[in-house]
């Protein structure tokens, strides 16, 4: 990771994330150090350290990574440090509270050897930003950002705002818009967003159980809304961990909030039921609204807007940073076989876009449709729905499908392999 800013680099990253440096570290590793990338993040990255830093907490909140975001990660290098401290999903148990309508999927039926994982944010970050440490070709400068962009023959000319002294110019190839779902810089470049608002709010803790998990995560539709349950590892006084996400009306939420830690945990074993025995504990409880955002524009000659930027989705199947991973790696894939003279084109931006669109398409709609489909009352619909959770304990192949298109490995999707990549010239 270069210490010193040059004039020109070939990609331009704003926001270091987890989406930014996935994308960061994709370019290195694909590219193999041949392009020229800067990372700009806000907030100011921790000192460089020997290795990644674990620091456990009760309340450390988490991620689920699907098995093909798995295969990419292995891809980047990093998945070998992230094994230390992650939990796998063994089985998910789907059901409809107060209907016979179940599923269990195995990973054992896959052929996997976990249907997913489960890593806390803080320890997926530090993991990354190690990473980044020892990426070829990349520069990182933090806390700084990208303030006016403005577009000049086949580059974008960009002002980079330290927190601490003056701005600079600087110009690329193209620049990568990574902010989050509330960009300001795709707001300044007047890109568009729709957004949908699901009258929802979800609520976040974690909580721990008497019984152990055994890898089971859990997603159970009730009357009030999904909840999830997924396995953490065990808490400090070895107790069954498990992240709640547990979708409410904004008031139920709001109550549940401001609710003691007994009622709150009888409220949610109501819901739940025994299945992991009685609840014991319950952690710092968080509460925000559900909303889906698109970005109406995704790339541009010379941007690209990439992770909750381009479509921050319902967390009801977890489905948000693993698309955005399989954007990043298709995206670092395509750039990594491009010369530095059409990395910005809009002809490259656009098959780009069209390779990932299905992927994105049939993602977004899955997230969207399927708390819809769950909240239906209508008997004909809830008998439905029951006998297609059925359905997929004794069809192996519709429950192979449906697995493939949850772990992301459906068909067509990106998957970490950069395949043959013909070399291009930096900037």
């Amino acid at each position: 990771m270069s210490l010193e800013l040059q004039r020109d680099y070939d990609v331009v990253i704003a926001g270091g994330g987890m989406v930014g440096a996935s994308l960061a570290l994709a370019l290195s590793r694909y590219a193999e150090g041949r392009l020229s990338v800067l990372l700009v993040e806000s907030f100011p990255f921790p000192k460089a350290g020997s290795a990644p830093v674990y620091r456990p907490s009760f309340d450390a909140r988490s991620t689920a990574l699907s098995y093909g975001s798995q295969q990419i990660l292995q891809s980047i290098d990093v998945w070998e440090n992230l094994t230390e401290h992650l939990t796998a999903i063994d089985r998910i148990h789907v059901s409809d509270r107060g209907h016979i309508g179940s599923s269990l999927l195995k990973a054992s039926e896959q052929g996997w050897p976990a249907l997913g994982y489960v890593v806390e944010n803080a320890w997926l970050g530090s993991v990354l930003l190690n990473a980044l440490r020892d990426a070829p070709g990349l520069t990182c400068l933090s806390p700084a950002t990208v303030g006016r962009v403005e577009q000049s023959e086949d580059l974008a000319a960009l002002s980079l705002q330290p927190k601490e002294g003056e701005a600079m110019s600087i110009r690329c190839r193209l620049l990568a818009v990574a902010d989050g779902a509330q960009s300001g810089l795709r707001s300044a470049l007047g890109i568009a967003s729709h957004t949908v608002d699901y009258g929802q709010s979800a609520l976040i803790a974690n909580v721990t159980f008497e019984n152990p998990h055994e890898g089971i995560a859990y997603e159970r539709f009730t009357d009030e809304g999904p909840l999830a349950l997924l396995p953490l590892a065990d808490s400090e006084e070895g107790q069954a961990r498990a992240a709640l996400v547990w979708t409410l009306s904004p008031e139920d939420a709001d109550d549940l909030l401001a609710a003691s830690e007994t009622d709150f945990l009888r409220r949610l074993q109501e819901r739940f039921g025994y299945r992991q025995g009685r609840l014991l504990r319950c952690g710092e409880r968080a509460v925000f609204p559900l909303q889906l955002v698109e970005a109406e524009e995704q790339v541009r000659p010379n941007v690209v807007v990439v992770g909750n930027a381009a479509h921050a989705l319902h967390p009801v199947a977890g489905q948000g940073f693993n698309l955005a991973l399989r954007d990043v790696a298709r995206l670092a894939e395509h750039l990594a076989g491009q010369t530095a003279e059409t990395l910005g084109s809009l002809g490259q931006l656009r098959a780009y876009l069209e390779q990932q669109r299905q992927d994105q398409q049939s993602t977004v709609q899955f997230s969207h449709q399927l708390p819809k489909l769950f909240a239906q009352k209508n008997p004909a619909f809830s008998l439905g729905r029951n006998l297609g959770l059925l359905a997929l304990d004794v069809l192996p192949g519709l429950k192979r499908r449906f697995v493939e298109q949850a772990a992301g490995l459906a068909p067509g999707n990106a998957r970490g392999q950069a395949g043959d990549r013909s070399r291009g010239t930096s900037l």
